[in-house]
């Protein structure tokens, strides 16, 4: 294309492009991981022993990651180097406003799991009972 040079083999090349491989695979990766905890956390909410928003900010959360793995897959692609290296920073930045949601969610998950259900009223005793004794076994 025009304006753009070919890549040029220099000591950063190879830095650059081993970025672009980190941010492709562990993006990846995380998308599987962000899925798992997905399921994960629709047993827990089934089994009624919690209900929390973090299932969809973790949905949120592997779309992020899946965008910044095809923008890196992109880069490692492009033939232009202005443009590998815009896209590398584009796919870095939603890398790391992803793994910072990651954290949100991990935060949001710890607190939902400490804090003790509440009696939800019409239940019967042996039902409360029962869930006191789950939670405090």
């Amino acid at each position: 294309m025009k304006g753009e040079t070919e890549p040029q083999p220099g000591p950063n090349g190879h830095l650059e492009q081993d970025i672009c491989i980190h941010i492709f695979s562990v993006s990846s990766a995380m998308v599987g991981v962000c899925l798992t905890v997905i399921g994960l956390i629709r047993v827990v909410i089934t089994l009624g022993t919690a209900d929390t928003l973090a299932d969809d900010f973790l949905a949120a959360d592997a779309l992020l990651f899946l965008v910044s793995c095809l923008l890196s897959y992109w880069a490692l692609r492009s033939r232009g180097l202005r443009r590998m290296h815009r896209l590398e920073k584009i796919a870095d930045v939603i890398f790391i406003i992803a793994m910072i949601g990651m954290v949100v969610v991990c935060a949001l998950i710890t607190y939902t799991i400490s804090i003790p259900p509440r009696p939800v009223t019409g239940q019967p005793v042996g039902c409360l009972l029962a869930h006191a004794y789950w939670w405090f076994s």
